[in-house]
């Protein structure tokens, strides 16, 4: 894989993280039969629906900033790991997120995995 394919596929992913806090996904390119997976739960079961989720959810209503971006392509997967920093900010609070994206030949999220732990005290 070239370098500016993973750089791609690494764009991909985080227009998806950068959506958790601008709560506008329409630079997220997602397939329409894409779904997500939070700790083994579906919570994502079209495209559609996780734009929805991405503009109007209130369990990203609660995200303020994220740090810690880092990404690593494997082919068509691009596992992520950051910091979600959540409200009241007040309280420096972030927990810890990995993701997996699976990303078609055309660059469209098709699959996210996520897990997250407990929030805690972060600076």
């Amino acid at each position: 894989m070239t370098a500016d394919r993973a750089a791609g596929r690494i764009a991909v992913a985080r227009a998806y993280v950068d959506a958790l806090v601008s709560h506008d996904p329409s630079g997220v390119s997602l397939h329409p039969e894409c779904t997500r997976i939070e700790l083994g739960v579906k919570t994502g079961r079209s495209g559609a629906h996780i734009a929805r989720s991405l503009a109007r959810g209130p369990q990203f209503r609660l995200i303020t900033r994220v740090s810690g971006f880092v990404a690593e392509v494997d082919g068509h997967t691009v596992v992520t790991r950051y910091f979600v920093h959540v409200r009241p900010s007040v309280l420096r609070l972030a927990a810890p997120v990995s993701e997996t994206f699976v990303v078609d030949e055309t660059d469209r999220i098709r699959k996210i995995v996520a897990r997250f732990g407990f929030p805690r005290r972060r600076h």
